[in-house]
């Protein structure tokens, strides 16, 4: 098969991916050395090798990824059984596949009961962020609330921290699901705030906003861990309006009232946080 008529644009292209491989020589004098040389329908050729090159390490990449994000293989957009998600969160949660969020320290939550595909959904999302290139580490919040105990006593917290950095975004499951004592919720939070508006979370959760008291034990802990994700930043959706409303409401009260206080359950709603915040259907 015979290679494809040598143009500029496919110049500009070999420069641009010698570049992103850090080969700033090969870059800067390749195509100029071959065209002055008379030599430019070579080009064609470098062009179609370099473009192998460029898949094979996207898919090399991907790999690596999809390996070290621990993600369940099963769980994608694909396998999503979409009769028992709401139609809204899915459509908000494929807009954000994009990874837009990523790129500005968002956060995504979904909320709901068991059994609402929640986890599914966030896994589905987490796979599509993998597949544009962002860098996922799934893990049941329990288990990575273990081990951040461990390293805070042995006095390596703070490194143990920094390790997770190299994970755009994390994946939380089932924030809420087990009973904390106060030495593991104190370590959340302290995740929590590390990663404050530098890198994102994706948590699942089936306690909502006004519940998160469960969670954090005192009023200002759980005042400032709602606070840590209503304020990461992101479009606002119309019918979450209400639940910007509540939830300030909600932090008001947490800082005037007693760690025992309630203000009811919110089974049976559906919650529409403002930014960066996906909510599934609470079901009975």
């Amino acid at each position: 098969m015979s290679a494809a008529m040598y143009t500029p644009e496919m110049g500009t292209r070999i420069t641009a991916l010698l570049s992103e491989w850090k080969l700033p020589t090969a870059a800067g004098e390749l195509v100029r050395r071959l065209v002055a040389g008379g030599h430019a329908e070579a080009l064609a050729v470098v062009a179609e090798v370099l473009e192998l090159e460029a898949a094979g390490r996207k898919e090399r990449r991907t790999e690596r990824l999809r390996r070290a994000s621990k993600l369940p293989p099963g769980k994608t957009f694909d396998t999503l059984d979409k009769a028992r998600v709401p139609q809204s969160a899915l459509l908000r949660v494929q807009e954000l596949s994009r990874g837009d969020f990523v790129d500005h320290a968002g956060n995504v939550l979904l909320f709901g009961m068991p059994g609402v595909g929640k986890s599914h959904l966030a896994c589905a999302l987490g796979h599509a962020l993998i597949d544009a290139g962002r860098s996922v580490l799934f893990t049941p919040t329990y288990q990575l609330v273990q081990q951040l105990l461990a390293a805070r006593r042995d006095l390596s917290l703070p490194r143990a921290l920094r390790a997770l950095d190299v994970f755009d975004a994390i994946l939380l499951d089932d924030l809420g699901y087990v009973q904390q004592t106060a030495e593991e919720a104190e370590v959340l939070f302290t995740l929590m705030a590390e990663r404050y508006e530098r890198r994102s979370l994706i948590i699942t959760s089936n306690l909502v906003f006004s519940e998160w008291d469960r969670i954090f034990k005192t009023p200002m802990a759980t005042a400032a861990a709602i606070d840590r994700q209503e304020r990461a930043r992101g479009e606002a959706a119309e019918a979450g309006r209400g639940a910007r409303r509540q939830l300030r409401r909600r932090c008001r009260q947490l800082r005037e009232r007693d760690p025992g206080g309630r203000s009811g359950s919110a089974r049976g709603r559906t919650w529409l946080q403002p930014a960066k915040i996906v909510v599934a259907d609470r079901q009975e």
